[in-house]
């Protein structure tokens, strides 16, 4: 009897010790798969403490020029995907365009980048390379604090979580012949005084080639015509504190956040930047976004939902001749001038241009931006 007692004693605690057992493992399990209240989202640009990964095809190895005084060792990297609208496509995909009004000084507080979204999310590792010539396709430069600059002779190349502190011409340059360079997360500024051109640097990133160059979620700053190229996809950049400086010859060079000087055989996108030009007009200031037809008829660039401010006029919007240019969803910004470049809004706008459309443009009190009809 005794023994019986002490089985069923024993199978009663057994079986507690199950149940508690299944208990505990139950809400472990539950507690992992669902969200903690808080957490950062997957679509976040960046969690704090933590990376997202981006995905990008393996690099080869890069190699430099001799002159450059660092080994390179970058690491590969997945990068973000590019939201360059599909080939052959005719208008813009949908864009959240900005509320009916903001008036705040700071772009950021309307919902448009600033330094707090874009530039590097990883610390840095100082590389002293002077000017780096990159020869090999698929290089990838990530976490690099380099003083100097990059001259690509290559394809696919991408710079990603990176800082350049340039005192050459350009930050980044593209060469003739060469494709798919890649600029994302990454602050791009000059030492004021100490470039080639009487002191002054001119592009921060330069597109010599006739493909497209990506630049995305990038720090811009001191380069008097910051982003220059006739086609490629610039999303969601801030473009800000532009130095004027005398060229060579003596004269104030002229300066813009983005420029295009026409003649493109592929598609610019501009889309969701903040673009400033706070340089005075009698420095040299022109335009936020200059398309001019310096090289050719300026054609196919899409203009969508960026914060625009400073310049003779925020914007140049292709002049005569210029076709397919789409300016939707802007914000002028009075918060260098009152009417967001010194004379104006827009100048030299096409409104008979094969392609060109003008839609929900306004003023960032709200009123909507109409251009004067051209000369």
């Amino acid at each position: 009897m005794a023994r019986l007692r002490r089985r069923l004693w024993a199978w009663l605690l057994a079986g507690f010790l199950t149940i508690a057992a299944l208990t505990l493992y139950q809400a472990e399990r539950t507690g992992r798969s669902e969200p903690v209240a808080g957490s950062c989202p997957e679509s976040a640009l960046e969690c704090p403490g933590e990376e997202k990964p981006l995905p990008l095809p393996v690099p080869v190895e890069p190699s430099a020029s001799p002159s450059a005084s660092a080994s390179p060792s970058p690491s590969a990297t997945p990068a973000s995907p590019s939201p360059t609208p599909p080939p052959g496509s005719s208008a813009p995909p949908p864009s959240s365009a900005p509320g009916p009004a903001c008036n705040a000084t700071s772009p950021g507080a309307c919902g448009f980048p600033d330094s707090r979204s874009t530039g590097p999310r990883i610390a840095l590792k100082r590389h002293d390379t002077g000017n780096m010539s990159i020869k090999t396709d698929g290089t990838v430069i990530k976490g690099w604090d380099i003083y100097g600059s990059l001259d690509v002779y290559a394809d696919n190349v991408t710079i990603i979580d990176s800082r350049i502190t340039s005192t050459n011409w350009w930050g980044v340059n593209l060469r003739p012949g060469f494709k798919g360079l890649r600029v994302l997360h990454t602050t791009i500024t000059a030492v004021p005084g100490k470039g080639p051109d009487n002191g002054g640097v001119n592009y921060a990133v330069s597109n010599m080639g006739e493909s497209s160059v990506e630049v995305g979620w990038c720090d811009v700053s001191v380069f008097g015509n910051a982003l220059s190229m006739g086609q490629g996809d610039l999303h969601d950049n801030y473009v800000h504190d532009i130095v004027a400086f005398r060229n060579l010859g003596g004269e104030w060079q002229h300066t813009d956040a983005v420029i295009s000087g026409g003649g493109n055989k592929g598609r610019l996108t501009v889309r969701h930047n903040t673009l400033l030009n706070s340089v005075p007009i009698d420095k040299g200031a022109s335009a936020a976004l200059g398309l001019f037809a310096d090289t050719g008829v300026v054609s196919n660039v899409i203009v969508d939902n960026n914060w625009l401010a400073g310049g003779a006029y925020a914007l140049y919007g292709g002049g005569p001749g210029a076709t397919g240019i789409l300016v939707t969803d802007n914000v002028f910004s009075t918060q260098y001038h009152p009417k967001s470049g010194l004379y104006g809004a827009v100048a030299a706008w096409n409104a008979g241009g094969a392609g060109n459309v003008w839609r929900g443009n306004r003023m960032s009190d709200g009123r909507p931006v109409v251009p004067e009809p051209s000369p």
